[in-house]
C-alpha cells in the first residue's frame, strides 16, 4: 500500500495526486462501485476507517473520511491518500480547519467518483436531518448509527425518526436482520393470531424499540420494550392463542427458538461487527421501505 501526505492542499491537488499514484502503480480507477463518505470525529476515525475498509472488500469504493478539526484556526486542508493492494479501492482522509469546516461539501464534491452512487456514513454524531445536511445531500443513501452516540441511543433514534427521509437508514436496523429473518421463518408455518408481545434488550439499546415497532406494525399487536442485562437484544416473546413463540439469546452467539407444540431449537444468532453491518447496508442503494415503515411507526408510538 502506498500512502501519500498532502498538507495545506486543495481538492484539485488531491484528485491530481490520485491520478498520479494510479498511473505510477498501474492501477486504473476501475471496479470501484461507489463513493463512501465517512464523516466522523478524530477519536472515531481509526475504527470507522477500519470498518469501511473491511466493508469495501465486498464493495470496492473510494472512501473519503471527513474530519472537522478546530474551526478557530486558519483555513487549511490536510489529506492522507492510500492506494494499493491491501486497500480495496482508494482512501483519502481529509482534515479540515478553520472556516473550511463549514464548507466540507465543497471539498468532498470534486472527489466523488463520477457516475457512481454516493453513500454517507456518520459513525457517531449525525445531523438531525441527514438529507438536509450539505454532505448528506450529495448521497443516495445516508447511514447513521443511533447506538454510536454518547448521549443515548433511544433519544438519537427519536431524532432519526423525526428527521427521516427516503434513503436514510441506521445500523440499529441492520443489527436486527438476523432477528427479523428468524422471526419471519418462524411464521412460515401457521402459528395463530399474535395478541401481544415484548422485546427485551440492554437499557438504552436502540434496536429494541425499533424491533418492537417493526413487529407491532407488521402484526397489528401491541409490543412492549423491557430492559434486560444484555448484551444487546436478548429475547422476543409473542403471545399466541395456544401458547408463546419466543426467541431467547443468552451468550451473543446462540439463541433458543420456542414454538407451541414443537421442541425447542438452538439457532445461530451472533452479534455482528460494524464492518458486516456496513457491508449489508451497502448492498442496497435504494430506499428501504420496510425500515421506513418501522421507523415511522416508532415516531408515531414512542412515548418516552
Amino acid at each position: 500500500m502506498t500512502t501519500f501526505m498532502l498538507s495545506d492542499t486543495t481538492a484539485g491537488r488531491i484528485s491530481a495526486q490520485f491520478m498520479h499514484l494510479r498511473h505510477q502503480m498501474g492501477a486504473p480507477a476501475i471496479g470501484m462501485v461507489l463513493t463512501l463518505v465517512v464523516v466522523c470525529e478524530e477519536r472515531h476515525q481509526y475504527d470507522a476507517l477500519r470498518a469501511a475498509t473491511e466493508a469495501a472488500r465486498e464493495h470496492p469504493s473510494r472512501i473519503i473520511v471527513v474530519i472537522k478539526r478546530e474551526d478557530d484556526e486558519p483555513i487549511r486542508l490536510d489529506a492522507e491518500l492510500r492506494i494499493g493492494e491491501s486497500t480495496p479501492g482508494e482512501v483519502v482522509v481529509l482534515r479540515l480547519y478553520g472556516e473550511l469546516t463549514d464548507h466540507a461539501d465543497s471539498v468532498v464534491s470534486p472527489l466523488l467518483l463520477p457516475d457512481t452512487p454516493v453513500v454517507v456514513w456518520w459513525p457517531g454524531a449525525a445531523p438531525k436531518v441527514p438529507s438536509k445536511d450539505s454532505i448528506g445531500a450529495l448521497a443516495q443513501r445516508r447511514i447513521t448509527d443511533a447506538r454510536g452516540l454518547d448521549e443515548g441511543g433511544i433519544q438519537s433514534l427519536v431524532i432519526r425518526a423525526k428527521g427521516y427521509a427516503r434513503g436514510d437508514t441506521d445500523l440499529s436496523w441492520a443489527r436486527l436482520t438476523p432477528w427479523r429473518s428468524l422471526l419471519a421463518a418462524a411464521f412460515d408455518q401457521p402459528v395463530g393470531q399474535v395478541r401481544e408481545g415484548a422485546v427485551e434488550g440492554a437499557k438504552g439499546h436502540p434496536s429494541a424499540p425499533l424491533l418492537a415497532s417493526w413487529l407491532s406494525e407488521r402484526l397489528g399487536a401491541p409490543i412492549e420494550v423491557t430492559d434486560s442485562a444484555g448484551p444487546g437484544l436478548t429475547s422476543v416473546r409473542l403471545s399466541l392463542g395456544d401458547g408463546e413463540l419466543s426467541i431467547h439469546r443468552t451468550d451473543a452467539r446462540l439463541a433458543t427458538l420456542s414454538r407451541p407444540g414443537q421442541p425447542d431449537r438452538n439457532v445461530a444468532l451472533a452479534r455482528r461487527h460494524t464492518s458486516e453491518l456496513l457491508a449489508e447496508e451497502l448492498r442496497r442503494l435504494d430506499s428501504d421501505e420496510v425500515y421506513e415503515a418501522a421507523v415511522k411507526h416508532f415516531a408515531r408510538t414512542y412515548k418516552g
